[in-house]
C-alpha cells in the first residue's frame, strides 16, 4: 500500500524527488519497455505464448491447437521471434518454437493472476 500523501510542503518535495529518482533514467529503456508490453496486446500472440509455455511446438502444432491457418501463426511467430519472446530451433525441415526464457512465462502468469483477482 502507498504511503499517505504528505501535507508538509518539504515532505511533499522530498517524496517527489525520491519517486523521480526511481524512474528509469533513460528514455530508450522506457520506450523498449513500452514496446515489450505492446507485444502482449494481441490475443493470438497471447495464445501462442501460453501454448509455448506448456511445450515446444512447431507451426503445424500451434495452428492445430489454435484452429488457425499456418500463415497467421507464422506471421505472429516472426514478430515474437524478432522481439526475443520466443526462440526457434530447426530439426530437419521443421522449426520448433519455445519461450525464450522463464521471464516470459512469468509475465504471462502475473498478468493472468492480475485479471482473475
Amino acid at each position: 500500500m502507498a504511503a499517505p500523501y504528505p501535507q508538509d510542503p518539504s515532505a511533499r518535495e522530498e517524496r517527489i524527488n525520491r519517486i523521480r529518482g526511481l524512474l528509469p533514467s533513460s528514455e530508450l529503456v522506457v520506450t523498449e519497455l513500452a514496446d515489450f508490453f505492446k507485444l502482449f496486446s494481441d490475443s493470438t500472440r497471447i495464445k501462442i505464448l501460453f501454448a509455448l509455455g506448456a511445450s515446444e511446438l512447431c507451426v503445424s502444432d500451434i495452428a492445430s491447437i489454435l484452429e488457425m491457418n499456418h500463415s497467421a501463426i507464422s506471421h505472429q511467430l516472426r514478430t515474437l521471434n524478432r522481439s526475443r519472446l520466443v526462440k526457434s530451433r530447426k530439426a530437419g525441415k521443421k522449426v520448433y518454437y519455445s519461450l525464450n526464457d522463464k521471464h516470459i512465462r512469468n509475465v504471462l502468469m502475473q498478468g493472468f493472476e492480475h485479471i482473475r483477482e
